[in-house]
């Protein structure tokens, strides 16, 4: 049985303004219906399959649990890390808690935020470097090239792939991302494939690993496991001895020193979207080579991009070429596609600025649901609360505003002070400042209200909380 190891902490920025710091990629349905974190997971069940361990951040963690219940899937563990230190702390922590239970198990480590068509044919290239990891092999796959990629990692094979037919082909070593020149080179060579970050081996293989190339890692790391607290379904890997891991890639720690690395072909079409020219690439076109989601249009346009992720904001194009449109609620991006790998410049220009674009998304998702602010004020805010059949936020006052609940649809359970009601469509009440409040939503549907918010400070750390069902501070 193999274990999925999904890795969904990171914040990608060369995505922005639809990726951000507070809801990033993998989280969002970039390409269909589903985000893809549910479509890696996806990817990943089945025969062959176990329950996947996932590792995340604090902030994640709620929506994590949320979109795999969505498509039915049961997580095996959700392990929280304090803090970001890279992908080889994440590995051995997951390899050190899945030891405790299944010291012979296999582990498959898959990024869940790319994007790959075929999956029947990705689970038949996991089948066939399964051998050689059950034979102590570490085992990474190599993305077949099609053009001369400079965003991308490279591994360079002992032998020419041929028809990138799967099956295990010794590594002679990996090759960081390389200028454009050198690109067209590896391309031209024929024994250069795609790093994907994909990685099979056993836990034995892969712990023997770290004693052998990366030995600093296993105290905090291990510390941090086995110190790991509890929490509503998760395991918070303890923030102490954590801290003391080296933030430090597996590629780096543990996959340029080892001599024990098979790589098998993938030729079945992959892309971790790493930036919006990769998602035209990967999106439905017209006969011009135009990709366009939500309410967009084109005329006369070739080779671009339009997006909107507004249902009320209409995105028209007009003879353009190359170019990238992508339109949020709050917040516009243009740029020629050509530039697509720059589009990180724009965060840090608002970080500079102290925009709050930069990381924080129009929609600010709670463990409960979600809210987003639909007018500010000086001195009042009107907020769209939708709220999860049978989540409740938790009981609270605020010592600087007051707040009017209009719901609109659904029904709400509201307790103010001593009082306990159901207020429900089209009815409203008001909390007075200074007073312990909670609603909650007791029907089968998702509940909606419209918050209105007074007073002379609106900041979302206005919040005393006594009681929380998801226990946050």
């Amino acid at each position: 049985m193999i274990t999925p190891i999904l890795l969904c902490g990171g914040s990608g920025t060369r995505l922005w303004p639809l990726s951000r710091k507070s809801y990033p990629k993998q989280f969002v349905p970039l390409i269909g219906d589903q985000t893809l974190f549910q479509a890696s997971a996806k990817r990943l069940a089945g025969n062959g399959f176990g329950a996947p361990l996932v590792l995340t951040n604090s902030d994640f963690r709620f929506i994590v649990a949320e979109q795999l219940s969505e498509i039915g899937i049961d997580p095996g563990a959700i392990l929280i890390e304090p803090e970001g230190r890279n992908t080889a702390p994440a590995i051995l922590a997951a390899a050190l808690w899945l030891e405790q239970s299944d010291p012979d198990g296999m582990m498959l480590i898959a990024p869940s935020d790319h994007v790959v068509p075929d999956c029947a044919a990705f689970r038949a290239a996991v089948r066939a470097g399964l051998p050689a990891a059950e034979d102590g092999q570490i085992v990474t796959f190599g993305i077949q090239p099609t053009h001369a990629e400079t965003g991308y990692g490279y591994l360079e094979l002992a032998e020419d792939p041929g028809d990138c037919e799967a099956r295990p082909i010794p590594l002679r070593r990996f090759i960081e991302k390389p200028d454009a020149i050198r690109a067209e080179d590896m391309l031209s060579a024929g024994n250069y494939l795609w790093n994907a970050g994909i990685f099979l081996f056993s836990v034995r293989a892969i712990l023997e690993a770290f004693r052998n190339h990366a030995s600093d890692l296993f105290s905090p790391v291990k510390a941090a496991v086995q110190q790991g607290k509890p929490d509503l379904g998760f395991l918070r890997l303890a923030p102490e001895p954590w801290a003391e891991a080296e933030n430090i890639s597996i590629d780096y720690a543990v996959m340029e020193r080892a001599d024990n690395l098979s790589v098998v072909p993938f030729a079945g079409g992959w892309s971790d979207l790493g930036g919006w020219d990769a998602v035209r690439r990967e999106s439905a076109q017209d006969a011009r080579g135009n990709a366009l989601s939500g309410p967009a249009a084109a005329i006369d346009c070739d080779n671009t991009l339009l997006r909107s992720e507004d249902e009320g904001l209409e995105v028209v194009g007009i003879g353009l070429k190359d170019i990238i449109a992508v339109a949020m609620p709050d917040a516009v991006l243009i740029a020629d596609a050509n530039r697509a790998q720059d589009v990180k410049q724009a965060v840090q220009v608002l970080k500079t600025k102290s925009a709050k674009q930069a990381e924080a998304f129009p929609k600010d998702h709670r463990p409960w649901g979600w809210f987003e602010s639909l007018v500010v004020g000086d001195r009042f805010q009107v907020k769209r609360i939708v709220v999860h059949p049978g989540a409740a936020l938790s009981l609270q006052s605020h010592h600087h505003r007051a707040e009017h609940w209009i719901v609109v649809e659904g029904t709400a359970k509201v307790t103010i002070d001593e009082t306990e009601k159901l207020v429900s469509e089209n009815q409203s009440v008001y909390i007075p400042l200074g007073a312990v409040h909670r609603m909650e939503n007791p029907g089968k549907l998702p509940m909606v209200l419209i918050e209105v918010q007074t007073g002379s400070y609106l900041g979302e750390d206005d919040i005393v909380r006594y009681e929380d069902v998801y226990a946050r501070e």
